[in-house]
């Protein structure tokens, strides 16, 4: 087995409409039998700052989601040591990436990722953005186009 084919995709915030003064609408992660997790937010058009960037967990699915220590954007250390920034207006479209060690963490995961108010700031329209999840280390390798979260899977 080639270690890229023990991956499962998730598409968590399809490309779709810029959001304005709104937190955008994000798939939950079940990650029972896996034990590592990549959550890539891709940023493009950001005409106003994000108020929120975070990572969230809980036991339940749906409900009771709080904070995860160290994935959060603004206030938790990056990989260079230094601490993180919100993505900014205009400035900072690009790929932000949290990974998470599944480990001895609740089975649920879940984004926030919050634009800002772009007329308050006299800003333009608001931000696009996509995010998608790549879970890894599974227990049990994914056998079919489903269990990797793929419609279909082409191989050579």
């Amino acid at each position: 087995m080639v270690d890229d084919q023990e991956l499962k995709y998730l598409n968590l915030t399809p490309p779709a409409a810029i959001i304005e003064n709104a937190s955008a609408t994000v798939t939950e992660i079940d990650t029972l039998g896996w034990d590592y997790c990549e959550i890539v937010v891709v940023l493009g058009a950001t005409d106003i700052a994000m108020t929120a960037l975070a990572v969230t967990e809980s036991d339940t699915t749906g409900t009771g989601h709080a904070n995860v220590t160290g994935l959060i954007y603004g206030t938790s250390t990056n990989i260079a040591g230094s601490t993180s920034a919100l993505p900014s207006a205009l400035k900072d479209d690009g790929i932000y990436k949290f990974e998470i060690d599944l480990r001895n963490r609740k089975r649920y995961l879940d984004v926030t990722a919050t634009v800002g108010d772009s007329l308050s700031s006299g800003a333009l329209a608001g931000t696009f953005l996509a995010i998608f999840a790549v879970l890894s280390r599974p227990r049990r390798s994914p056998d079919t186009a489903a269990k990797a979260g793929c419609s279909d899977i082409l191989r050579v």
